[in-house]
């Protein structure tokens, strides 16, 4: 929304600004600066972009980190984004997104760069952690919870990478391809929900959209960000390999290039103007949004004051526990194994590649560098420090130790999984990766600090992990497997000699404290998969992130599984509990919104939480001529619903008719088709115990 005063103040200062003074308000600057203070001391000296004394316009200040401030020693490593995703929680987002904020203040800046939304359209995507799942409803809420808490303390939220960012061994120029109908129905929708809600900035993404940069595509950042949603905000380009053309750019609608001027260098505009192939009004269409949202955020009232003290401080901490422990996704419990008994396990075993390795995601543009962070082993040793049960481990490589040590054992825990070295951040020279040499290192990686990253080569777990699982399960029949990964982790190889599957991600750094207390009952697992889980990586699209060129289709992860008619081996909104749910007594009511109101209803004995998911598909129209090919059923509300045992909570989840649009091809709109609709309420994507109502559009 418009603020007249400030509009009027921004036109005031944009007809007094000097074309270099508007120039510099185009670009980033301090890069230099930047990349000495993350190679050598770990405390980030932001980059700035623009700002004039003269007329009291701030810099833009800008710090990254979808899970804490990055590459800034001692902020909190809050577990990432697709680990949250798995919460469900868009309160405990929003909190997550304060917090962040309140470090972001305490360091100088008002710029962040944590809102990491791309679809997850397939799970070996490198850079999956940094997002929130595979579909789009789910995205835009939490994406926006966390814009919410971002902005409430009055630091501009940047949403990122618009738009189809889904690969990093070709992020840099690969070409993502798509007719209309998907590109507005499936990697659009979250972005504009998000932007609609008043995202302060988007970033546009390094790939290609149809064969163009889309950091030079006036179809994505003008005509749909700005005149169809109404975007207001100002949109920067992603860092370094972003633009390419400065008249491009220019006419596209990119407003700031980060982080330096390759491209909107004042010589190159001048020259640009003095040719005649940029107008001035040109360059005032692009600074004026630039000037008014950064006084719009600094017009905001915000007494509070944000001391260094609050970077990493205890409440943090103690939220990013909550977060870790709100994430974990129960996969499997065969006969309750868990939560085990603490005065009843003697003896425990803790073993798989990941047992003692203390990690909180990828090397890339995330990495947080916390100042206390445990690993699974070193938190159980705590846990029962005191105590006379023992915990024993055993090398991977060492697979008669680890059989000697899991027979000993009343339980074993078996942490595998993946690190940085099989997914990350792609950090490279701006060139496609070379399929042929894909470990090849440029001048900044060979350094340590940044890891090469890319994308997962397969779904499955190492052999090494597998055949510790393997080991481990033939001498002792109480196995549990905690899988820390950026997405999905296929299990087929081992899944049936296992009592116990939890999914704990890469859960930041309270994720070995946390994950004691799961397994323990201290805290009952309450997240659910933002992805699909297949049996097999062939019933997924295909992939094959080195392709200059790659062909997107309309389906993906449940949406495909169930035209597919493939069962998953985990659907999409899967998670188990200590605990049981019940859902009864379902009411709907239809005007311009659809509100479904039922009881939810704690029937087991602990403490937990549910998500309640609503589905809703359109009916297939017999003997349509026109009828579009939309999916089964899509995501359209949800809501994480905390009970006490034995206590019941009557709900209402409300969904705009608006949400259930699709793009038509042949009015050129997204508009709501008529016809019968289905709903389903339940705990997954594919919950046999749904309950089901129908209603009608005219």
């Amino acid at each position: 929304m418009m603020n007249d005063s400030t509009e009027a103040r921004a036109k005031e200062i944009l007809e007094q600004m000097t074309l270099k003074q508007k120039v510099y308000e185009m670009h980033g600057h301090g890069l230099a600066r930047f990349g000495l203070s993350i190679l050598f001391s770990k405390k980030v000296k932001p980059v700035h972009a623009g700002g004039n004394k003269k007329f009291d316009l701030p810099s833009t200040i800008f710090l990254d980190g979808p899970r804490g401030v990055s590459f800034y020693k001692g902020t909190t490593a809050f577990p990432t984004t697709m680990a949250r995703g798995a919460s469900w929680d868009v309160d405990l987002e929003r909190r997550i997104g304060e917090a962040m904020a309140k470090e972001v203040r305490a360091l100088g800046a008002n710029y962040s760069g944590a809102v990491c939304m791309n679809l997850l359209r397939h799970p070996a995507w490198g850079r999956s952690q940094e997002t929130y799942g595979e579909d789009p409803h789910h995205l835009g809420e939490m994406a926006s919870a966390l814009v919410a808490g971002i902005q409430s303390h009055n630091v501009q939220a940047c949403v990122k990478h618009f738009a189809a960012n889904s690969m990093e061994n070709n992020r840099f120029g690969g070409s993502i391809n798509m007719d209309e109908r998907t590109l507005r129905d499936v990697y659009l929708p979250h972005f504009k929900k998000v932007t609609e809600r008043g995202a302060a900035s988007v970033m546009s993404a390094y790939n290609k959209v149809n064969g163009e940069y889309c950091g030079h595509s006036k179809y994505l950042l003008t005509d749909i960000l700005r005149k169809e949603w109404g975007f207001k905000g100002y949109i920067t380009s992603d860092w370094q390999n972003g633009l390419y053309d400065t008249k491009k750019g220019v006419e596209a609608g990119m407003n700031i290039e980060m982080p330096a001027a390759n491209c909107y260098r004042l010589s190159n505009i001048k020259k640009l103007l003095k040719n005649g192939d940029l107008t001035e009004q040109q360059i005032d269409t692009l600074v004026y949004p630039i000037i008014y949202t950064k006084l719009l955020f600094a017009s905001k009232k915000d007494k509070q004051t944000y001391p260094k003290s609050i970077v990493g401080c205890e409440a943090h901490v103690a939220l990013a526990r909550e977060a870790t422990e709100k994430s974990a996704v129960l996969l499997k419990n065969e006969s309750n194994i868990l939560p085990l008994e603490k005065t009843s396990v003697k003896t425990i075993a803790v073993i798989g590649s990941l047992a003692s390795v203390a990690q909180t995601g990828d090397h890339g543009s995330s990495r947080v560098f916390t100042t206390s962070l445990i690993s699974p082993l070193e938190a159980l040793q705590y846990y029962f420090e005191g105590s006379t049960t023992k915990v024993l481990t055993a090398s991977n490589s060492d697979l008669a130790k680890v059989k000697e040590v899991s027979a000993q054992a009343d339980v074993v825990l078996v942490v595998a999984g993946t690190t940085y070295l099989d997914e990350g951040e792609f950090i490279g020279n701006g060139q496609i990766r070379d399929k042929k040499n894909p470990n090849k290192k440029n001048f900044i990686t060979k350094t340590g600090v940044l890891a090469v990253g890319g994308d997962r080569a397969y779904l499955h777990l190492h052999q090494a992990d597998i055949d510790v699982i393997k080991a481990a399960a033939s001498v002792n029949k109480k196995v549990v497997v905690s899988l820390v990964a950026g997405s999905a982790v296929t299990v087929e190889e081992w899944h049936e000699e296992v009592s116990a599957i939890i999914q704990t991600f890469y859960n930041g750094q309270e994720g070995g404290h946390a994950l004691a207390r799961l397994l323990f009952g201290e805290v009952n697992p309450s997240g659910k998969l933002p992805f699909t889980v297949p049996v097999s990586e062939n019933d997924l699209p295909p992939f094959d992130s080195y392709a200059a060129e790659v062909d997107y289709g309309y389906y993906h992860g449940y949406t495909l599984l169930d035209k597919e008619l493939i069962l998953p081996r985990y659907p999409f909104g899967y998670g188990l509990s200590y605990t049981k749910f019940q859902l009864s007594d379902l009411q709907k009511e239809l005007g311009d919104v659809l509100q479904l109101s039922l009881n939810v209803t704690n029937i087991g004995s602990r403490e937990g939480a549910e998500v309640v998911q609503v589905y809703i598909g359109l009916e297939p129209q017999q003997g349509g001529s026109n009828q579009l090919d939309v999916p089964q059923k899509l995501l359209r509300g949800f809501a994480k619903v905390n009970l006490l045992a034995g206590e019941q909570k009557h709900i209402t989840i409300t969904i705009p008719l608006t949400e259930l649009a699709h793009y038509d091809p042949e009015v050129e709109e997204s508009v709501v088709l008529k016809g019968n609709y289905n709903f389903w309420v339940g705990n997954s994507s594919d919950d046999e115990q749904m309950l089901k109502g129908s209603f009608v559009v005219e």
